[in-house]
């Protein structure tokens, strides 16, 4: 893992749509079932096409650069098999047919898969800048999604440190990771849920700093590092503020601590 730029990077970002939630098990089932059907993203696709003609973001630093959109290559890189969502074994919240999971977050998803699916779902993938204005509340510019309330230790704001289900402190396994929307007063500005804990979502962005100023941009440089934000479920209380917001991995990469969740055009 690389950390990103730094806090308090300015940023300006135009009215969008975020989910209330991070993707569920139960949703990226039927993303799976699509994509085994022959379902492919279209080529281009995924830009959030409400900006600057159509054309989406500005390519950070880069003049005249814009979202590629999906890249056909891209669909190498996507393989939703139980091995590979089976990552982390008694911390993977997938299973090969529904069950007791479905409202989990799910986990062990690359970054290319978060990307198809939000395509898939009529969304598309929040850039790095439009997570943080959601985490922050925009010119709230809150230390923690819910404001400045220390999160305690009881799973009500945030599930972090291994607390959840029991405030053990301990992870041992699957039931430390919470079902989505679990940490109820935990909401952000405009009611999304679960913005900071639980796992790290991925985001659009390579990882690199804001170009200054950065209006409605994404860094679109290709880097060894794909942009996820958020703090997960065994994270110190430190990774919560907004400050920690800021982290990267390989796009191939997965782990029990990463999901994502999609957004929308206004």
């Amino acid at each position: 893992m690389s950390n990103g730029p730094p806090d308090g990077a300015p940023a300006t970002v135009s009215d969008f749509r975020l989910d209330k939630y991070e993707v569920t098990v139960g949703r990226f089932r039927q993303f799976v079932a699509a994509w085994n059907g022959g379902w492919t993203p279209p080529a281009g696709s995924g830009k959030h096409t409400h900006l600057n003609g159509g054309r989406g973001l500005v390519g950070s630093g880069e003049a005249g650069a814009y979202e590629p959109g999906w890249v056909a290559s891209d669909g190498a890189y996507v393989a939703p098999t139980a091995s590979n969502l089976e990552c982390g074994g008694s911390f993977s919240t997938w299973t090969p047919s529904a069950g007791d999971s479905e409202n989990m977050p799910i986990n062990c998803v690359n970054w290319w898969e978060s990307y198809a699916f939000c395509i898939w779902d009529e969304g598309f993938l929040p850039s790095e800048a439009e997570a943080d204005y959601a985490a922050v509340g925009g010119g709230e510019q809150r230390e923690y999604p819910w404001g400045d309330t220390d999160p305690g230790t009881m799973n009500q704001y945030a599930i972090y440190g291994c607390y959840y289900p029991s405030g053990s402190g301990t992870c041992t396994g699957l039931e430390n990771i919470a079902p989505v929307g679990t940490a109820a007063i935990g909401a952000g500005l405009w009611g999304q849920l679960d913005l900071t804990g639980n796992v790290w979502p991925w985001t659009l962005d390579w990882l690199a700093a804001y170009a200054e100023p950065c209006i409605d941009c994404a860094d679109l440089t290709t880097s060894p590092y794909r942009t996820h934000g958020g703090a997960d479920f065994h994270d110190p209380t430190s990774y919560l503020v907004s400050s920690a917001q800021h982290a990267g991995n390989p796009p191939q990469y997965r782990d029990t601590v990463l999901g994502f969740r999609c957004a929308r055009s206004p």
